[in-house]
């Protein structure tokens, strides 16, 4: 017999609070098994659902991008386009993950010199400032044009 866990265990082994555990079954993204006395209890298969929830969580996954992704698990005899379309899925999951990376790395670079040229302000460190902001600003207007359509105020500059 396999043994299963209560929500205190469960909470305890994964360092997840209770309501939060409570909250999961309530959606159904884990809903584990119920006793006589409605308490519920967590099988291994629930526990390591719930370490691939906060996996999917640190990695900036929604709770119904997890709903979906978790659902495969579960399902036996699985048409093969499906896990394409999954896996198109988590490619584009990747993909924005990537471009978050390369914008905060331009952001911390922008702070760094920022810090910088106020630390020891010379013309060499403002120009790299300035220059860093235009880069930064030429993707903000590559990557969200609708923001800059009007311009402020309808200035056009």
């Amino acid at each position: 017999m396999e043994k299963l866990y209560s929500i205190q265990e469960a909470s305890r082994i994964l360092g997840i609070s209770k309501d939060t555990l409570r909250y999961y079954d309530r959606i159904g993204i884990v809903s584990p098994s119920r006793k006589d006395n409605r308490y519920r209890r967590y099988s291994k298969d629930d526990l390591i659902d719930l370490m691939n929830i906060q996996i999917m969580q640190y990695a900036d996954f929604s709770l119904d991008e997890i709903r979906g992704t978790l659902s495969i698990r579960k399902m036996e005899n699985i048409d093969p386009v499906y896990y394409e379309e999954v896996s198109a899925f988590l490619d584009a999951k990747n993909a924005e993950t990537r471009k978050k990376i390369a914008h905060l790395e331009k952001v911390s670079q922008l702070l760094n010199i920022a810090a910088e040229t106020l630390r020891n302000f010379n013309i060499e460190s403002d120009q790299r400032l300035a220059k860093i902001v235009r880069e930064i600003y030429k993707d903000i207007q590559r990557n969200e044009p609708e923001n800059f359509k009007g311009g402020c105020d309808d200035h056009q500059g």
